[in-house]
């Protein structure tokens, strides 16, 4: 575990900033999506007007005639529409130029593969229902503790995305949406993503990075399985043990940097209960050895990065 450079710490802190606000301007443009303008009125009043809301699907709701109340409603709505795009705007710009930063001084330490389906997520609302657990949850914690770790503790080419079964209707909702399927939406980032026919709860690529999708145990009568969409190649996902102590606990959330210096938000669990699965998971005498082996490293690593560069949490 070694600390990061103070160029690279303060690179890092800076593109955070800049990131952060982009969350938070894109949270506000969102509120101003679709438009309004005025409506004609019927033949039998031709100079009559009616101002119209209408949204990014092309619907339209009427508010009303033409008042001084509804030429305010419209004035507020394309001031902050057109404030609203400037500002996005300028902190994508801005963004852009931190991620080039970022790239030649070598802040990033994550495949920019991971990056892309997080940011993926993020732009099709779909990563409230995700964590990230496993071995990737580290790239967060050694972000914000300002530290990184060394290959050992790293190594993995999967990554592990924790779904919420509590939420299902909303997330097929929401995917319904955005893509036919959740391979679909991985597919927009790596159109080589398939399925495994043996192991229907993974999509690999065709450089070998599997994305596994799991949940916690059925409870109750609960269903099981569950396949993420009705399309026929799509995620079955898989119930994986004492899940639900990684699903209720605290979350956390990190801005991560890739090699190219492109950045995501990841959501995870809170490194206490990272140490602490990690150390159930290593007495697992059916786990193989060298997994047993490693869990205990992560679990003595995130520990010592809690007790040095974390007390607060």
């Amino acid at each position: 575990m070694l600390e990061t450079s103070a160029t690279i710490a303060r690179q890092y802190i800076d593109a955070v900033s800049t990131f952060e606000a982009l969350e938070e301007a894109l949270e506000e443009a969102a509120q101003v999506r679709g438009g309004m303008y005025w409506h004609a009125g019927p033949a039998s009043a031709p100079d009559a007007k009616y101002l119209v809301r209408t949204t990014p699907a092309g619907n339209e709701t009427s508010l009303g005639a033409r008042t001084a109340e509804t030429e305010a409603i419209y004035e507020r709505f394309t001031q902050r529409k057109r404030a609203s795009a400037e500002r996005v705007s300028g902190l994508k710009a801005a963004l852009e130029q931190h991620q080039r930063l970022n790239r030649a001084l070598r802040v990033g330490r994550v495949d920019p593969l991971v990056v892309a389906l997080l940011g993926r997520l993020a732009s099709t609302h779909l990563s409230p229902h995700f964590r990230v657990v496993g071995t990737h949850a580290l790239y967060a914690f050694e972000a914000t503790a300002g530290v990184r770790l060394d290959s050992d503790t790293l190594a993995t080419r999967d990554i592990d995305l924790l779904w919420d079964t509590r939420k299902r209707i909303l997330f097929s909702t929401q995917l319904a949406r955005v893509d036919s399927s959740m391979l679909g939406v991985l597919k927009k980032v790596d159109s080589t993503f398939r399925i495994r026919k043996s192991q229907k709860y993974t999509a690999v690529n065709k450089d070998g990075f599997e994305v596994d999708i799991i949940r916690r145990e059925r409870a109750g009568d609960g269903p099981h399985p569950i396949k993420l969409s009705d399309e026929d190649e799509d995620f079955w996902v898989v119930q994986a043990r004492r899940a639900n102590v990684l699903l209720d606990s605290p979350g956390f959330s990190a801005v991560i940097v890739a090699t190219n210096g492109t950045m995501a938000r990841m959501n995870t669990v809170h490194p206490a209960t990272f140490v602490a699965f990690k150390r159930w998971m290593s007495t697992q005498t059916e786990r193989e050895a060298m997994k047993r082996r490693r869990d205990l490293l992560q679990a003595d690593t995130v520990q010592e990065m809690l007790e040095k560069y974390l007390p607060h949490l």
